[in-house]
């Protein structure tokens, strides 16, 4: 079954009514459909321009357990950046093999774990060289392979490309300082100790095409500097842009454009050797943003002087974590549909916070009490950061097909306060 955009199913009231007597009046929605389309159009997109690919889904954009399991059965390694992730990978049944570990926090015991279950680990600052080196030196009979994250200037003209516009970014292995040519001095010591790749994720601001052109080609260059001989993968990191909404106004680069660009200097730098190193791409945004819908039900309408409240049962938490002002495109479905005309209206949550927006002077009929607010492009990061705050985190569902299921349980107050955490 093809499946559809948020935005091109028309949820009628009396199906909302019914989800709501079994999931109560707020919940989130997976289309599963829509992930594994996902999965296959960024999958498709590389592997057809170069052939050893691998997607390798960021945990901490979602990682809902049945959705990491969806997306391993369709053939994505996990990639996390916490001992937490990891060990929710081994939990859901992941090949260790099949682990991407990164990551600025990793302890000794991390570190000895992941190697002893041969995951791919990128070294991500100098400390972890120690423990590397270590456990390399009390398993002599092993070839132990890591990988490094670098961080090198990915500025164009001077102009950082970076979030938030920092000059340099905080991760990852230097360059430019001579701090990876003294890593890789250290770490070749030791006889057992392989380097087989170079990690390169970097959060910018524009998800630019260039920048991915310059991370590649930057990531490949010192590759064949370096690590030639033992080279098993490029690792470009993540922060692609998916498909977004219209009512976004950004004209984003497609799957295609992105894996044009990146295949392009992969089968340039290395297209003539008949053992090519694997390209890995880390999506999370892009696999996951558009995959979720939130349902709140409308508790009361009122006016304060001139302006108009929405109060639902949801917070700004479960759609937009970050508390950014961008409206989320979204739907209005009306017990009694009316032709009125249109006003301004904000739509509030249930927290006492003065910013608890799920949305600013929307313009549409006003909608009434026991009317459904639906929220779409919601599955990036609001559930690892919803936090239990005022209320219980509400329940998800799964929608395959036709078919719904729960894949995460209303909140409840044991659960809240959990008494073999709390001390009462």
């Amino acid at each position: 079954m093809e499946s559809v955009m948020y935005s091109e199913l028309k949820w009628d009231y009396e199906s909302i009514q019914s989800l709501e007597g079994k999931y109560g009046s707020a919940f989130y929605l997976l289309n599963v459909n829509k992930l594994r389309e996902n999965y296959w159009k960024i999958n498709n997109a590389f592997r057809s321009r170069y052939a050893n690919f691998i997607i390798g889904y960021s945990y901490k954009t979602n990682y809902l357990p049945y959705l990491c399991k969806e997306l391993s059965k369709l053939g994505a390694y996990a990639e996390v950046v916490s001992r937490l992730e990891y060990d929710l990978a081994i939990k859901i049944g992941e090949d260790p093999k099949r682990i991407i570990f990164n990551g600025p926090l990793k302890s000794r015991e991390d570190i000895f774990y992941a190697l002893n279950n041969e995951s791919l680990i990128n070294i991500d600052s100098i400390y972890e060289i120690n423990f590397v080196k270590e456990y390399a030196l009390n398993n002599q009979d092993k070839d132990i392979k890591i990988g490094l994250r670098i961080n090198f200037d990915i500025s164009q003209g001077r102009v950082s490309a970076l979030q938030e516009g920092y000059e340099v970014s905080r991760f990852g292995i230097c360059v430019e300082n001579g701090n990876l040519e003294a890593a890789l001095n250290n770490l070749k010591t030791v006889k057992n100790i392989k380097i087989i790749g170079l990690h390169g994720h970097f959060s910018t601001r524009n998800r630019s095409l260039q920048t991915y052109r310059i991370i590649t080609q930057t990531l490949c260059h010192l590759a064949k500097e370096h690590l030639l001989d033992t080279l098993e993968y490029i690792d470009v990191g993540g922060g692609i842009y998916g498909e977004l909404p219209d009512s976004f106004f950004i004209v984003a680069p497609t799957f295609d454009d992105y894996a044009e660009t990146i295949c392009e200097v992969m089968n340039r730098e290395f297209g003539h050797l008949s053992n090519k190193p694997n390209l890995i791409l880390e999506p999370g945004i892009s696999m996951v943003a558009n995959t979720f819908i939130f349902f709140a039900k409308v508790i009361e309408v009122k006016k304060v002087r001139d302006q108009n409240f929405v109060l639902v049962d949801g917070s700004v938490h479960n759609v937009k974590p970050t508390m950014h002002k961008t409206n989320l495109p979204m739907q209005i479905v009306r017990k009694n549909e009316k032709a009125e005309e249109n006003e301004d209206f904000h739509i509030v949550g249930y927290t006492c916070m003065e910013k608890d927006y799920l949305a600013h002077n929307v313009q549409d009929s006003l909608p009434e009490k026991n009317d459904y607010m639906i929220f779409e492009n919601v599955g990036a990061y609001t559930i690892v950061f919803n936090p239990p705050f005022i209320k219980e985190r509400p329940g998800i569902v799964a929608m395959d097909g036709e078919h719904f299921f729960t894949v995460r349980k209303k909140e409840t107050i044991n659960q809240f306060f959990d008494e073999e955490l709390y001390c009462f």
